[in-house]
């Protein structure tokens, strides 16, 4: 993104990869229907960046969710609300777009250099290392857009930072972001239910609170709903070593109702078949009850129905860790914002901008990564016109 601003700019912009093709995240991102954004009024949208919410506003202003979805569509991919308010391309693949952009950049004259990997400067000079050697060459002006460390086959795996603190930039350290979580499981609960989804749930910790799904895995639990709670969670468990999430399996039920279905005679029923019937509750979700009543020490079968009905819409699962940042979303940490204007320049490396996800900042999914990403990388590319013009 910043390119295409450089090149409407009539700059000559170089794109160097390190990878054999270009977006390979962008591609991963597209395997779930590319969620570009949100349609979610402006305000109530810029909150999902807590902290960094201030850094971002005059980006995401700038190009804001209506300016991506009509970039998306003048590359001929008009894009449409989900029933969740999310934002995708109608075809819901990010390889047409993808081939799209690359034709429009190089008709603009934007250049790619591949298998180009960043290793720092020579002087004032950016240097590579290519299957050819190491090289170095002459900008007027730099735009690292390195992202984080999550999913760093792709190429991004967070080797800038030490590049940059040997700079004197202060990077916070980079961790799982939109993640998954440790619980220890018994062996029966995790060989039966492994791979399984937890559907309709509403999850709570603390002040915190989301709806959605959930996938039991054989580590321990992930998903929508837990990426939307995995910053608070993320800090829970680094500051105490667990954490405790709530589980409503039954979240829309009325106390007074669950409790007197609850109540009705058992008779000869396993309890299970019992819990079965009166709940309507999955063999997923029912394991769960269980999985999470012997850890408490609680016996279902002694308790009341006013109190068996609480215990489901409040299931406490104990967080043990979190998921290594190699298989997460996203990251949180990197640069501070105090170490950039408001053009998104490093103040101790004039001519050299940052955007992306290298900047200390996250964001739950639902197209609110994508949408910071590219409105940094368009803030930056402004911001290397007017450092030219200056100049």
């Amino acid at each position: 993104m910043a390119a295409e601003i450089l090149a409407k700019g009539s700059a000559h912009a170089i794109v160097y990869d390190r990878m054999p093709s270009v977006g390979r995240k962008f591609l991963m991102a597209g395997r779930g229907g590319l969620n570009l954004t949100h349609s979610e009024p402006l305000g109530k949208f810029l909150t999902r960046y807590a902290d960094a919410e201030p850094h971002l506003r005059a980006a995401i202003d700038a190009f804001p969710p209506e300016a991506l979805r009509a970039w998306s569509g003048q590359l001929g991919e008009p894009t449409f609300i989900g029933s969740s308010g999310r934002v995708f391309p109608k075809s819901f693949k990010a390889s047409p777009l993808l081939r799209a952009w690359l034709r429009r950049l190089d008709a603009a004259g934007v250049a790619f250099k591949l298998r180009h990997r960043w290793t720092g400067w020579n002087g004032e000079n950016p240097t590579f290392e290519t299957g050819e050697g190491k090289i170095s060459v002459q900008a007027d002006a730099i735009v690292l857009a390195l992202g984080g460390a999550s999913w760093p086959k792709l190429g991004s795996d967070g080797g800038w930072s030490e590049i940059l603190k040997a700079k004197g930039i202060s990077i916070f350290p980079l961790r799982p972001a939109n993640c998954g979580f440790a619980v220890a499981w018994s062996d029966v609960f995790r060989d039966r239910f492994a791979g399984q989804p937890l559907k309709n749930i509403a999850l709570s910790f603390g002040k915190h609170s989301t709806r959605g799904e959930a996938m039991i895995s054989r580590d321990g639990i992930e998903g929508g709903a837990v990426y939307a709670l995995s910053a608070p969670l993320r800090e829970e468990v680094l500051r105490k070593g667990e954490a405790i999430l709530c589980v409503a399996l039954l979240p829309d039920a009325a106390p007074d109702k669950l409790g007197a279905r609850l109540a009705a005679p058992r008779g000869k029923q396993s309890f299970t078949n019992f819990l079965r019937k009166a709940t309507g509750l999955s063999p997923v979700a029912i394991g769960l009850v269980q999985e999470a009543a012997i850890a408490s020490g609680k016996k279902l079968a002694q308790m009341t129905p006013d109190e068996l009905s609480s215990f489901i819409n409040a299931v406490p699962v104990k967080l043990t860790g979190i998921a290594p940042i190699a298989r997460a979303i996203s990251t949180a940490g990197g640069i501070s914002f105090d170490e950039i204007d408001a053009q998104f320049m490093l103040r101790k490396m004039p001519g050299v901008f940052v955007a992306g996800e290298m900047l200390d900042w996250e964001a739950p999914t639902g197209g609110y990564l994508l949408q910071a990403s590219f409105a940094t990388g368009a803030a930056a590319g402004r911001g290397v016109l007017d450092y030219l013009a200056r100049k």
